[in-house]
């Protein structure tokens, strides 16, 4: 849940603390470092454990983290959303033209220094550093916290469920595990309506709106309430006991419900767990694991790993399972963002859409696959098949999402048309109010549809009357310095409106149907990998798949998202001559460059699965070669022998 509500606040937090794409994403992936340096020695020695107490432990390490991250806003200096210097007032006059002829008391509260390098330092340099460190750190012990929940879960299920439960069972567990990024999105939209600063609000309040690009929603206060959820959530695991009865029978719903399926079809994943069970040798075998020491695992792990990473289905349906992650990483952490920025709504409006639509449909999706392998018992071949269809599908419902979108309206200087070398008159009149590179303060005109960085851009030297916090946008007056050769006008606080923001139902109802199909795919992967490996190295095949997970698809894809995002960037932020976060986007190159990386690892994910079918039906048609040539050669044996009978017989 904590880890869901920092993507679902990542914008805010970009925003806050003048963060790029790239580094957030960083941010992000970065509880993935303590969760992967663990997560290989937690499952190969978790029957020494007690895995419910430790699963117990895990979680309220999560929750001190959850408070962790909330820290940063107890230390940090009140959020500045016009000025990065701290002498500026924060009001609708302070972002006005200044003029030579204009006489400094009357504009005495417009005037905009030059940002000098000891207020830079005051207010940016090390109290920066701080706070990012501290995220950083609480991202880790994150990491480290959740390293004992999956596996632990999943193989504490497998162990102790009847063989043919398991694959339901597992798919609930891991539909209830999107309940808590569900939740999280939900909360993320309920608590970014709030001022960040709802603590300590300046005197006379704010004038900033939830539409208003500059503003910072209580990204913090979310953090509090997760952490105190999962420590709620934390205290059943302590009283489970350290192991189960073994579950003897089918659940009776599926006795009364579901027909029995023939026995000399194919053979089901769920008949080779029954069969693993079965086995005297491979149950003596698996008694070896727990007795090893920390020494003889570290000498024993490469081999292990090898013979594993050698096994041509456990590793393809992995690296299926790496695409698909890489795809929902990205998705999951900048979605929200993607949404802001394309259709041109807040960040609790985003998601909530995500929270309320998307995260439930995958939930379906989930519960659906593990139904599917319950009920048809789909042997390996078939959930390959499954696998198949489903990316395939999700591929296809991704096509359209290239050509659903909002197009970038002008920006003066920054995008469109008033970007040309013609627009000389435009940018010599801006020179003349002397405006602050570090200012933000959009308005829009809303004759010509065309947005100003600030007033003072716009050469706006007054205003009409300043509603007072909340109450309404801004009206600057006197803009002598508009792109559309009006003078002496007027524009309007706040960026232009989007004339297609409608586009963002259509968006995400498509995106959340990719996401449910793709969710069927999820179970019956992991009974191929449940099913398709050796008993004594089943926990440890999982606590693998989790770590190549995370090293190759959570730790890398919101990085590589992020940068893609960075990419698409007209306007970066200037803090105290630095670079620091991105005001406007070209709309058109994020929403290719982002939906094309999604596309890219649907693609992989289709590849993978499709190789599993090819290379199980191969085995499939050896076997039954061989089952074949067996045969003949028994009748052969057969006809030998009793031909030897009946010459003896004559003998005699």
């Amino acid at each position: 849940m904590i880890s869901g509500y920092l993507k679902s606040s990542i914008s805010t937090i970009e925003r806050r603390f003048g963060l790029s794409s790239q580094t957030s994403g960083l941010l992000a992936a970065f509880n993935e470092v303590g969760n992967t340096a663990l997560i290989i020695f937690v499952s190969y020695f978790g029957s020494r454990v007690h895995r419910p107490r430790l699963i117990g432990l895990g979680a309220v390490l999560v929750a001190v983290a959850g408070l962790l991250m909330s820290l940063p806003h107890f230390i940090a200096e009140p959020y500045r959303y016009d000025h990065v210097n701290l002498d500026l007032p924060q009001d609708s006059a302070s972002s006005l033209c200044l003029l030579p002829q204009t006489p400094a008391p009357a504009l005495a509260s417009a005037s905009v220094p030059t940002l000098n390098s000891s207020s830079c330092a005051l207010s940016s340099e090390a109290p920066q550093m701080v706070v990012v460190g501290l995220m950083f750190l609480a991202q880790t012990l994150l990491g480290v916290g959740a390293v004992p929940i999956q596996p632990f879960g999943i193989s504490y299920i497998d162990d102790f469920a009847h063989p043919s439960n398991s694959p339901l069972y597992l798919g609930i567990l891991f539909a209830v595990t999107l309940i808590g990024p569900g939740l999280a999105y939900g909360l993320g939209g309920l608590m970014l309506r709030f001022y960040v600063d709802i603590d300590r609000m300046p005197e006379g309040g704010i004038s900033l709106t939830p539409k208003d690009p500059r503003w910072v929603g209580a990204w913090w206060l979310g953090f509090l309430v997760s952490a105190g959820a999962v420590t709620l959530t934390a205290l059943p695991y302590f009283f489970f006991p350290r192991e189960m009865p073994k579950e003897e029978q089918e659940l009776s719903f599926r006795k009364r419900i579901l027909p029995s399926l023939d026995d000399k079809g194919e053979n089901s994943l769920i008949k080779l767990g029954a069969g693993n069970s079965s086995d005297k040798e491979k149950d003596r075998e698996a008694q070896i694991a727990p007795d090893l020491t920390v020494i003889q695992f570290v000498k024993i792990f490469p081999h292990v790993l090898l013979r594993n990473l050698r096994h041509p289905i456990f590793l393809l349906v992995v690296l299926a399972q790496v695409s698909m992650s890489s795809m929902v990483a990205g998705m999951a952490t900048f979605l929200p963002k993607f949404l802001e920025r394309q259709f041109s709504v807040t960040a609790s409006f985003a998601n909530l859409l995500i929270g309320s639509i998307s995260i439930p449909a995958a939930i379906v999706g989930i519960v659906a696959g593990g139904f599917l392998v319950k009920r048809l018992h789909l042997g390996p071949t078939r959930c390959a098949t499954l696998g198949i269809v489903g990316a395939f599908t999700c591929l296809l419902l991704g096509l359209p999402l290239f050509f659903i979108g909002c197009p970038t309206h002008p920006i003066a200087n920054v995008y469109g048309t008033s970007t040309l070398p013609e627009n000389e008159d435009f940018l010599s009149c801006t020179q003349l109010c002397s405006c602050s590179k570090s200012d933000f303060n959009p308005v829009c005109d809303t004759r010509s549809h065309i947005e100003y960085v600030t007033p003072c851009q716009a050469g706006c030297t007054g205003l009409q009357g300043d509603p007072g916090p909340g109450q309404g946008p801004v009206i600057y007056t006197n803009c002598s310095c508009l792109l559309s050769g009006l003078r002496n006008s007027s524009v309007t606080s706040g960026s232009c409106e989007s004339s297609c923001s409608h586009l963002v139902l259509p968006f995400i109802l498509l995106v959340s149907l990719g996401g449910a199909v793709a969710s069927i795919t999820h179970t019956p992967s992991f009974m191929l990998i449940l099913r398709g490996v050796k008993k004594e190295d089943k926990s440890l095949a999982v606590g693998m798949q989790f770590m190549l997970q995370r090293v190759l698809a959570w730790m890398p894809s919101p990085v590589i998202h992020g940068s893609a995002i960075d990419t698409a960037c007209v306007f970066w932020a200037d803090t105290c001559g630095m670079r620091s976060l991105c005001r406007y986007y070209d709309h058109d190159l994020l929403r290719h460059r982002f939906i094309g990386l999604q596309f890219f690892f649907k693609l992989g994910t289709l590849v993978c699965f499709t190789l599993v079918f090819i290379i199980l039906r191969q085995q499939e048609k050896e076997a039954a070669s061989s089952r074949s040539h067996n045969g003949l050669v028994s009748k052969e044996e057969k006809l030998v022998l009793s031909s030897e009978k009946r010459s003896e017989d004559s003998r005699m």
